[in-house]
C-alpha cells in the first residue's frame, strides 16, 4: 500500500495530468478508448511502486512512463497476433476454450518478460534450441562462441523459465 503521501501526491498528478497524458496516448494510438486504458496503467504503475516517486518534470516523467506502457502494450499485440495465428493452424478439435487461451496469453506474456530480461546472447541461442530445434554446435556458430557457452546461455534462460513456471504453480 503506498505511503499516504505519496497516494496524495499521485492523486494530484492524476487531476492534474490525465487528460493530457490521455490526448498524448491517443496521439500515438489513433483510438481513444486504448489511450485512456493505457493512462489508467500508467497510473496503476506509479501506484504500485513500493517507494515515493520524486517527480520535477511531471509531464516528461508521466511520458517515460507511458512510453514503457505503450511499447508492453505493442508488444502484447504482437504476441497475441503471433499466438492466435498459430492456433488458426491447430486442429479445430484441439483448441483450448477461450478462458485457457487467456492463460495461456498471459503466461506467454510473462515468459516473453523473462525471456526479454536476459542478455540477447542467451535469449537468441535458447529460442533457437527451442524453437528451431538448433543443436548447442549450430547455435555456437550462429553466435561465434564456444559450445559451452551455449550450453551455459541455455542453462541460464531455462533456469529462468523454471523460475517463471514454480511462480505460475500449476494450471
Amino acid at each position: 500500500m503506498p505511503a499516504p503521501a505519496q497516494a496524495s501526491d499521485l492523486t494530484q498528478l492524476y487531476r492534474q495530468q490525465h487528460q493530457w497524458l490521455k490526448n498524448w496516448l491517443r496521439l500515438r494510438l489513433n483510438c481513444s478508448h486504448s489511450a485512456a486504458d493505457l493512462a489508467q496503467d500508467t497510473f496503476l504503475r506509479l501506484l504500485a511502486k513500493p517507494e515515493p516517486v520524486q517527480i520535477q518534470a511531471p509531464r516528461s516523467f508521466l511520458a517515460k512512463v507511458a512510453q514503457s506502457v505503450l511499447s508492453n502494450h505493442y508488444r502484447r499485440q504482437k504476441l497475441e497476433r503471433a499466438y492466435l495465428e498459430a492456433l488458426q493452424h491447430v486442429p479445430a478439435h484441439v483448441v483450448p476454450d477461450l478462458e485457457t487461451q487467456a492463460i495461456l496469453l498471459e503466461t506467454l506474456m510473462q515468459l516473453d518478460a523473462v525471456l526479454e530480461r536476459q542478455e540477447p546472447a542467451v535469449r537468441q541461442a535458447f529460442l533457437w534450441w527451442q524453437l528451431e530445434g538448433l543443436g548447442h554446435e549450430q547455435i555456437a556458430e550462429r553466435l561465434q562462441v564456444s559450445v559451452t557457452t551455449v550450453k551455459r546461455y541455455i542453462i541460464k534462460a531455462g533456469a529462468q523459465c523454471i523460475l517463471l513456471d514454480d511462480s505460475l504453480g500449476s494450471l
